[in-house]
């Protein structure tokens, strides 16, 4: 069965791909989930117009991003948090604390998704971490976690 793509799927395609796909799959999961849209021709006009319009949203999205990136690049968190012997913080740092801290001191509103740590801080001193504002858009955060007095 042909369909297309109304979401971009991992694995699969993206957004507007004409795709053959097995019946029971597009049947029990593409179409009732609404990922997908059979590939009849008026659909494919419909989603010709509608790809545009994603593109030129999508474009927007990335600019923006650029921006944040570019303000984030300059940007060092500086955390303070109670620590123990060799280091080890009671407690740990974690993406929202990280969100918290951007946002006074750039005024950056950002969701706490997009900080990329693939396990919390829980030690003093200097790190980088990723920040993924969109597909093709990464930026790197510089995070200090000091000792609190």
């Amino acid at each position: 069965m042909e369909v297309i793509l109304k979401k971009s799927i991992e694995g699969l395609g993206s957004a507007g791909d004409v795709l053959k796909v097995a019946d029971g799959y597009a049947r029990n999961y593409l179409l009732p989930m609404q990922f997908a849209v059979h590939a009849t021709e008026r659909n494919q006009r419909h989603f010709e117009h509608q790809k545009r319009v994603i593109d030129q949203q999508e474009s927007k999205d990335r600019e923006h991003a650029q921006e944040i990136a570019a303000q984030i690049v300059d940007v060092t968190c500086h955390l303070t948090r109670r620590a123990g012997e060799n280091d080890r913080l009671f407690g740990s740092v974690t993406p929202a604390d990280i969100v918290e801290s951007l946002r006074a001191s750039t005024n950056l509103e950002l969701d706490r998704r997009v900080i990329d740590l693939s396990e919390p801080i829980r030690e003093l001193g200097a790190f980088t971490v990723s920040v993924k504002l969109h597909v093709d858009v990464t930026a790197e955060l510089r995070v200090v976690v000091e000792r609190e007095k």
